[in-house]
């Protein structure tokens, strides 16, 4: 095989260039039956090979042909035994690995910090999760990753668990020692679960943080689109065999997936895994010395600090990809939240993600020294401009979420006999739903944990912020779903 290749591309392109005559979906019919505002948008090259799974364009579902060639040509690149494409995003990979070795009353260790989509799985699964507290940067007011003692106790305590689920690198690109968890979990015959949607790229250059697959993990749910260049919503789950069957992983994507896969998106993949390939290394080496270089500039500017290798030396702070721009700006008397508004509002620049203390931008090798070089000049006039509070001397006290007890497995809270109290009477209650602020999509509050007054005060304080608090049945947050109480009969 050769990484030039890019069989479903190609054979995307063949098939479009026959022009056959179609009676079959999407409706459109290569743009014909569509709006046609959208369609001139859009243009007609895309729309042509909006196609369905007809034999000449195999079938993701049962992959033989030029989908199979695709995923062979993926696991050669990332080191795997297998690569399946998921058009489901990596939430839809990170539910099958759940899903893959855990089922009801299992047990699986996971840190407490993850994404939404792994929680989803634990529900709809029925498996027990073990949680392991994150280490807290209380200066920052994040949370790393979870570090190889906290694993080995987890696994000591709880040598019967299904599997472990690491973080690898967190959203804030900080990585722990991923090699030395994998060497203690299968060690206990235990396989590990990668949730590495923010480090597509750091298997492709020696100078970020190891991969899944080189640290020889057992699966990777891997999102290509946010930073390896594919389109929105496609990401891979890459598979080592030995204590995951790979015929059975692919078999609980396939119960994940639909059954109407857009071919854009694993085009995408397609082509993305090429350039990633061929050309990743001095891609993502030119973005690495473009983040150096606006971290540095960011770090002479009053008041701001932009987190270099300086955050290096604990177990949980292992590794960090510079291409992840942590900004802290809490020494403005500033909320994230209120730069990122501000940024938006003046300077017409997005960023990633903000927080109560912090905002993140990241650095990819589509970006050039025009946008580092805006962001800069932005945050030199956002210092000149706040420049008053931050004299004043007052520095906020970081608050960090408590991490609440587990009362009941998620999926027997989530399925339970429910009611809507208010919020403010809350505490002290088992939880039904989900609370988190999104993104980055991590939950304060999971079905089955006891709610707590400072955990109230969090979402408070982030609401008060402005920050995307999501996941309540009620978007007010006026109540909370919570475990029916029955008062005793007397």
């Amino acid at each position: 095989m050769s990484q030039l290749e890019t069989p479903l591309f190609t054979g995307l392109l063949k098939h479009m260039k026959k022009n056959p005559v179609q009676f079959h979906i999407p409706g459109h019919k290569k743009g014909a039956g569509m709006d046609p505002e959208f369609r001139a948008f859009i243009g007609d090259n895309a729309l042509a090979i909006d196609l369905i799974n007809i034999s000449p364009l195999d079938d993701l579902h049962h992959p033989k042909g030029m989908i199979k060639r695709a995923q062979e040509l993926a696991a050669e690149a990332f080191g795997a035994d297998y690569t399946f494409f998921s058009v489901q995003g990596t939430s839809g990979a990170i539910m099958t690995m759940v899903m893959s070795v855990a089922g009801p009353g299992d047990k699986i260790i996971v840190p407490r910090n993850v994404h939404k989509s792994v929680m989803s799985a634990i529900v709809f699964s029925g498996a027990t999760p073990i949680f392991i507290h994150p280490e807290i940067d209380k200066e920052l007011g994040i949370s790393h990753g979870i570090t190889p003692q906290a694993v080995e106790k987890a696994l000591r305590q709880h040598p019967d668990a299904k599997g472990v689920l690491v973080i690898n690198p967190t959203y804030f690109g900080i990585a722990g020692d991923l090699k030395k968890i994998v060497d203690i979990a299968h060690s206990y015959n235990v396989p590990v679960l990668v949730d590495e949607a923010h480090g597509v790229h750091i298997h492709f250059h020696e100078d970020l943080p190891l991969s899944a697959m080189q640290a020889g993990a057992d699966m990777a749910a891997t999102s290509v689109h946010k930073l390896g260049g594919s389109l929105t919503q496609s990401s891979i789950l890459n598979v080592r065999e030995g204590l995951v069957s790979a015929k059975h992983v692919q078999a609980v994507l396939s119960m994940l997936t639909t059954t109407s896969t857009s071919y854009l998106l694993l085009a995408s993949l397609d082509v993305a895994r090429k350039q990633l390939a061929t050309k990743g290394r001095e891609l993502i080496d030119k973005a690495i010395r473009l983040a150096d270089w606006t971290r540095r500039q960011i770090n002479e500017i009053p008041y701001l600090y932009c987190v270099g290798e300086e955050i290096l030396g604990t177990e949980a702070t292992y590794d960090y990809d510079p291409t992840k721009l942590i900004i802290s700006v809490k020494e403005l008397g500033l909320t994230g939240h209120d730069v990122e508004q501000w940024l938006r509002e003046m300077h017409n620049i997005e960023v990633e993600l903000s927080d109560l203390y912090n905002i993140l931008c990241i650095i990819t090798p589509g970006d050039t020294e025009r946008e580092a070089g805006l962001l800069v000049e932005a945050l030199r006039r956002l210092s000149k401009q706040f420049s008053h509070q931050a004299e004043k001397g007052v520095k906020p006290k970081v608050l960090l979420p408590d991490i609440p007890a587990l009362a009941l497995t998620p999926r027997d809270a989530f399925y339970a006999e429910t009611e809507v109290v208010p919020f403010h009477e809350s505490a002290g209650r088992i939880i039904a739903e989900f609370v988190m602020v999104y993104p980055p999509g991590i939950p304060i509050f999971i079905p089955g944990e006891i709610i707590t007054e400072e955990n109230l005060k969090y979402i408070e304080t982030n609401l008060a912020a402005g920050l995307p608090v999501q996941g309540p049945e009620d978007d007010t947050l006026q109540t909370l779903r919570v475990i029916k109480e029955y008062k005793p009969i007397r």
